[in-house]
């Protein structure tokens, strides 16, 4: 088989889940990840319906997960007197099975540590593609040739920006921001299934504030144009949420107060990933957010693991040729990842006018609501799953 060592970047989701298949069909796989170490905690991420079931029975983790599964959360949301206007149910946020990413990136990073090379708290910072492979230069560890790269490091893909062009010209800003502070008080250290929670939401106009539930003990969504700010800097994060949120009522001056105590804080924008000529380039492919990330747009996650198990398998099953291989990955997953292509979760969420707030709140009590769920659960599915039986005898690593 050509092309055997891999060189994937990021080590959350997708990275792992890609080193997994691809040392199963013989690949000497490295990972490297900026962090010093993974992530833990972190907000709650989920799978919906068949095919994503399928890829992580394959993957022999799907009762790890079920193990570490938050519970199936409905957030209610709220006046300022805590008076119940709507309810967005759980089956609609939070798929078949959330789990926390800091649980699920151990889960998966369990099974390939050992098989592995992981390079925490390094990064890339220059990739040479040439006909006999990439020449990669680090931050940290010496420079060396790999005959393959993966971009697995998020909507902010160092990988695609070295590889494919600046981040503007495929990150488009969707007019909203996110932020959560404080993981889950459910973590990995209490394994068992939960039972059905509840969230609280409120509204102001183009603003959303959340208390409570397995995404982050508090959630805010926000409408703004790009923000200057150093994404390291994290006292600087939360003012810009403090300043957002100065004003509005319900349980918010008590969240804001309680907002420098959280040493887990994230603060990003909710932006759409565009690749028009697919998300391949030479002997460079990226995977997950990278490639096709929709901040918040219920699939993400679902995407990264079955595009890591489609291009592993095409690679596979060309021998390594990713001429091949890649095209054939292009082409799959161009389709699939439609699915999370025109979600605008903080327009949705957070509507700008008192107006928007009162049609959203009808429309989630409406029957069109249940429809639009129904919707989410075929386009998870829409996707023809190859099985690559001839190639999955290898040993299982666990």
């Amino acid at each position: 088989m050509r092309n055997t060592t891999v060189l994937i970047s990021g080590a959350s989701i997708a990275g792992p889940a890609l080193a997994y298949w691809l040392h199963r069909y013989g690949f000497a796989v490295t990972v490297v990840e900026r962090a010093p170490a993974l992530r833990a905690g972190g907000q709650a991420v989920d799978f919906k319906g068949r095919t994503h079931r399928t890829v992580l029975e394959r993957m022999n983790i799907l009762d790890d997960i079920e193990q570490h599964r938050t519970g199936t959360t409905d957030t209610v949301f709220v006046d300022e007197r805590g008076a119940r206007l709507a309810v967005m149910s759980g089956e609609f946020t939070g798929g078949d099975v959330e789990i926390l990413r800091g649980d699920l990136s151990e889960i998966i990073y369990r099974r390939t540590a050992d098989h592995c090379e992981y390079l925490f708290g390094d990064s890339i910072t220059a990739l040479t593609d040439t006909a006999a492979g990439v020449h990669v230069e680090f931050e940290h560890a010496p420079a060396r040739t790999f005959d393959l790269v993966f971009g697995a490091d998020g909507i902010h893909s160092r990988v695609r920006r070295l590889a494919f062009g600046p981040e503007r010209d495929f990150v488009k800003h969707l007019g909203y921001y996110y932020a959560v502070a404080g993981a889950s008080p459910w973590n990995g250290s209490t394994a068992g299934p939960r039972e059905r929670v509840v969230a609280h939401g409120h509204n102001a106009p183009g603003r959303l504030a959340i208390s409570g539930g397995p995404k982050a003990q508090q959630m805010y969504m926000f409408a703004a144009p790009e923000l200057d700010y150093a994404r390291d800097d994290s006292p600087a994060q939360r003012r810009i949420v403090a300043e957002t949120f100065a004003g509005v009522g319900w349980e918010v001056p008590r969240m804001l107060a309680e907002l420098g105590e959280f040493d887990d804080f994230y603060l990003d924008s909710i932006s759409q990933v565009t690749m028009p000529d697919g998300y391949t380039k030479g002997r460079v492919a990226l995977v997950g957010d990278s490639g096709y990330g929709n901040t918040l747009g219920g699939f993400g996650t679902g995407l990264a693991v079955v595009g890591a198990y489609v291009i592993a398998g095409e690679l596979a099953s060309a021998d390594g040729d990713h001429t091949v291989a890649f095209a054939r990955y292009d082409a799959m997953m161009k389709r699939y990842s439609k699915i999370a292509g025109n979600s605008n979760a903080g327009r949705f969420l957070a509507p700008k006018t008192a107006r928007g707030i009162r049609m959203r709140n009808w429309f989630l009590e409406s029957r069109m609501f249940a429809l639009m769920t129904k919707y989410g659960d075929s386009a998870a599915n829409d996707i023809d799953l190859q099985d690559y039986p001839a190639l999955v005898g290898a040993t299982d690593p666990r």
